[in-house]
């Protein structure tokens, strides 16, 4: 009072009839506007995801509890990240999935038993994550069917690695469930477990505006407050709410009236020096009980309850001690008053006391009911190498690598090596980390996991394994320049240590060197094939890949022609009804490239077939945009680009569901087929860039092959030669990358006269379709000689063309020779002949949806006098991408879990998108959808 006497500061009592105002929520008016929208939206129907961001304590604790108030009725799941959780494989995953596992058998078998595995509740496959996040998808849609589920995920910063994806999978999924899922993250710039949720709606919190910040001062502090020092603290608080809460609880009155004393005030720094403070006045045996809390991830009372008697410390008189702080709460929960107090508490005690905790909190945990958690608060507590523990770590890793936990396993692991007291078994642990971390997509802890290793005294074989992973996470960032030389290496050093190790080596080798081709650094196909040829030979029983092994290095080493027939009968295993589901996921790529390579039609139609429903059977989501690509490149061969248009969508769900590198190969060659030239020339542009920088050579030679089709389609035969001779330059037998830009060129060079390229390009590619000498082989090969070819010989050979091509699959190829041939008969002046091909061919490409083609075969009629009516692309139905996808697949016979499955949804939002069908095309069952156009 005697400052306020002298005049020389203006203070106010806030005891005087102010308002108190205790939440953060303060005039939150936009945000809890939008919030009850969200709510409002799940109520009608919809679904939403959101994530809600800010700095510790700007609120956003404090607005998941409003919206959980406002959801009420309904059906309600709050999880609480929790940073000693972060290791547990699919901890936080379990705690959101827990309450709702009743609705578990309505699920699709293979998305009930990838819960049952990840949870622990059966053993089983290690689940794909994605089709864990199917699952979890599945999961909330059957719980919200009676009433709406709002799924709340505070401090997500903390999820373990694996949990994050999941739900994060499923959230993009959401559309049609009545589910909301909200998360909150606090913004660290270190924890990379959130920033899977990239790319969903955010909320993100500022602090609050002046003049509000300074109501929730005054009225969260009764005493006084100078108004110089208010002014300075709502400035340097930028209105973080916490921190202008938490002042009060601090501070000392003489700061707050005077500001004597007062540090800088830099939030979130001062929030968690005013709980540190707070926390140092507390007695010895209450810290360590609010310690205990802390260490404890999941807020059981009767964990923490055990542990601090444990301990030796009054549990009853701690925790009314801690609640007459304001501290903690003990209910069915234990809650602290924030999450960031919980941290704090953690952080600010000493390593011994966090290690006495976590032994405590060992000592108390059932070593049968809960393993992992137990073996995890040992290692917690351990000050110094110790095998026991280690050992326990380690089959803690082996779980979560059945679980699917890979990055909790490499977490495991990593540990298990810290603590080993034996310098050789710490690098094969260190190994197993970094192999679990590579598995688990994080290259850049594999690598410092491997200096590890490497710095240990490794066997022998465990050396070779060190390189043998170099090479993999090599060709999986980069896939280009370095990656066959590092697997060449490797393949090398297995051969006496691990022969069928070796051999599935010397194959990657070779599908990178494929990759790489024209740009690889030092070692090319030949190079590993000649390695390859010198492999240990497999022992009978051999499987599809040894086949496939031999042959490719046959093929490599003394020519297509020699290794045809080796190949084929490596084809013939693949196509087998036996062929195991591991074998068939790894390889099958491979052989499917191989049959495209040989022109084999029929048994590249069952492989590419065969591998995008092995991997949809076994939810090996990671694989499957890979397996897509192939499918699509072949349905687009044999001119289904309806098919490869469906095919494409559920490409492009999986890639935007999983995040998986995989470049858009097959919508690339599906837009230069339709001759869409934007679009096309984008994606082009786009993959050319991508492939340069990763020295992917292969990609630069499908973008030319790309471009002097679309060229050719377009009738812009210039621009196709450059292309197609840029595609071609790479003088190396590259299968299909091969043949087929030598198609375009041999097109492209006869169209513009220059007879001596074509001439030099049907040499090169006489080689491979001899060979070959299948029936759509033959067929290339005559349609080619006909371009090339006068008078009656090119007469023959385009006869001889379409009767090889009318035998196959590639419908494609049948419609470009008719169109050449009536092209070819129209300057002969044999306008009646001309007119019978070219409408053949305009009508194959129009029911093809080949538009540019079909425009050239409509100009080349018009100039018999033929007039062609120009097609036009009515959608009366006015159905969306989405729906028009589902009527497609309806028409297919898929079930709605099916179609869910296909396209990465829900099989309520499947039904929501039926319905909208329904309704604008007039019909009420699927069956009469099967009758009427829906495109």
């Amino acid at each position: 009072m005697e400052v306020e006497a002298a005049g020389q500061r203006r203070s106010r009592d806030r005891n005087s009839g102010g308002v108190i105002v205790d939440s953060p929520l303060l005039n939150r008016l936009r945000e809890r506007r939008l919030l009850d929208q969200l709510v409002a939206d799940v109520r009608a129907g919809h679904s939403r995801a959101l994530l809600i961001s800010g700095d510790a304590g700007i609120g956003k604790t404090a607005l998941l509890e409003y919206v959980l108030r406002q959801a009420s009725p309904g059906r309600k799941v709050l999880v609480v990240g929790a940073e000693t959780e972060r290791e547990l494989a699919y901890a936080g995953l379990h705690q959101v999935c827990a309450p709702l596992l009743e609705q578990l058998p309505r699920l699709p078998r293979p998305q009930q038993e990838a819960l049952r595995t990840a949870f622990g509740m059966s053993a089983g496959e290690p689940p794909d994550v994605f089709m864990l996040g199917l699952a979890a998808l599945g999961l909330f849609a059957e719980a919200a069917r009676e009433q709406p589920l709002i799924c709340v995920i505070d401090d997500a910063q903390w999820l373990d690695r694996a949990s994050s994806q999941v739900l994060a999978f499923a959230a993009r999924r959401l559309r049609a469930e009545s589910v909301a899922m909200i998360f909150a993250v606090r913004e660290t710039g270190e924890h990379s477990a959130a920033s899977g949720l990239s790319g969903l709606d955010e909320l993100r919190l500022a602090g609050l505006p002046d003049a509000e910040a300074r109501e929730l001062l005054t009225s969260s502090y009764p005493g006084l407050v100078d108004d110089d020092v208010l002014a300075r603290v709502v400035a340097e608080s930028q209105g973080n709410p916490l921190a202008l809460l938490e002042l009060p609880r601090g501070s000392t009155r003489m700061e707050l009236a005077g500001g004597f004393g007062l540090s800088t005030f830099t939030p979130p720094r001062q929030i968690e020096e005013s709980f540190r403070r707070q926390i140092a006045k507390l007695p010895d045996t209450l810290r360590q009980m609010l310690l205990v809390a802390a260490a404890e991830p999941v807020g059981d009372p009767v964990t923490v309850m055990r542990a601090v008697d444990d301990l030796g410390i009054g549990i009853v008189h701690a925790a009314a001690q801690a609640a007459a702080a304001g501290l903690v709460t003990f209910g069915s929960r234990v809650r602290f008053r924030h999450p960031l107090l919980r941290s704090v508490i953690y952080d600010a005690a000493s390593p011994g006391d966090r290690r006495k905790a976590h032994r405590a909190l060992a000592h108390v945990t059932d070593p049968e009911a809960d393993p992992d958690r137990r073996a995890w608060h040992l290692a917690q507590a351990a000050a110094e190498p110790d095998e026991d523990v280690a050992g326990q770590l380690e089959g803690c890793a082996w779980r979560a690598q059945t679980r699917g936990g890979l990055a909790a396993a490499a977490a495991f692991f990593e540990r298990a090596s810290e603590l080993t007291p034996d310098p050789s078994r710490r690098g094969e642990r260190a190994l197993a980390a970094a192999e679990a971390n590579h598995r688990a997509g994080i290259p850049d802890a594999a690598m410092r996991l491997l200096s590890v290793a490497d710095a240990s005294p490794l066997g022998e074989f465990q050396r070779a394994v060190g390189d043998l992973l170099r090479a993999r996470i090599a060709f999986t960032t980069d896939r280009g320049r370095d990656a066959p030389t590092l697997l060449l290496k490797a393949a090398g050093q297995l051969e006496q240590l691990d022969w069928r190790l070796a051999r599935e080596t010397y194959l990657d080798a070779l599908r990178a060197a494929w990759f790489a081709a024209h740009l690889a650094s030092g070692t090319g196909l030949r190079d590993v094939a000649e390695a390859a040829r010198s492999a240990p030979a497999a022992p009978p029983p051999l499987r599809p890949s040894d086949f496939l092994l031999d042959g490719l290095a046959v093929r490599y080493t003394q020519g297509y022609a020699a290794g045809a027939p080796l190949l084929r009968e490596a084809l013939r295993a693949f196509g087998g009804p036996d062929l195991p589901g591991d074998e068939g996921l790894r390889w099958l790529w491979f052989a499917s490239t191989t049959a495209l390579d040989l022109m084999e039609d029929g048994i590249c139609d069952l492989l590419t077939g065969r591998f995008v429903q092995l991997a949809r059977d076994a939810g090996a989501l990671a694989t499957l945009p890979m397996a897509l690509t192939v499918r699509i490149v072949m349905t687009i061969f044999e001119g289904d680009l309806s098919a490869a248009g469906s095919l494409l969508d559920e490409f492009a769900a999986a890639v935007e569901g999983t995040g998986v590198l995989e470049l858009a190969y097959g919508a690339q060659m599906l837009a230069a087929w339709q001759g869409r030239e934007g679009e096309a020339g984008e994606l082009m542009k786009s993959t050319t860039a991508d492939v340069e920088r990763r020295g992917e050579g292969v990609g630069l030679i499908a973008a030319g092959w790309m471009r002097a089709l679309l060229c050719n389609s377009l009738g812009q035969y210039e621009e196709a030669v450059i292309a197609a001779q840029q595609a071609t330059e790479p003088r190396q037998d590259l299968g299909v990358m091969t043949w087929a830009p030598l198609l375009e060129l041999i097109t492209a060079a006869a169209r513009t006269g220059r007879f001596d390229v074509a001439a030099e390009g049907f040499r090169r590619l006489e080689l491979l379709t001899q060979a070959s000498g299948t029936s759509w082989a033959l067929g290339l090969q005559a349609s080619c000689r006909a371009l090339v070819s006068e008078g009656a010989a090119a007469e023959r050979c385009y006869l001889e063309a379409i009767d090889h091509l009318r035998g196959t699959r590639i419908r494609g190829q049948l419609a470009r020779t008719r169109l050449h041939y009536g092209e070819w008969l129209r300057r002969q002046n044999r306008r009646g002949d001309a007119r019978a091909q070219l409408h053949a061919a305009h009508e194959m490409f129009t029911a093809m949806d080949m538009y540019a083609f079909a425009e050239r075969a409509a100009h080349e009629l018009g100039a018999t006098g033929v007039a062609v009516r120009k097609r036009t692309v009515e959608t009366p139905s006015g159905l969306t991408a989405q729906e028009v996808q589902v009527a497609g697949l309806v028409r297919e016979g898929l079930s709605n879990a099916e179609i869910a499955s296909r396209m990465f949804i829900s099989p309520r939002t499947v039904e929501w998108h039926l319905g909208n069908v329904f309704a604008k095309l007039g019909i009420t069952s699927r069956r009469q959808l099967r009758t009427v156009n829906a495109s």
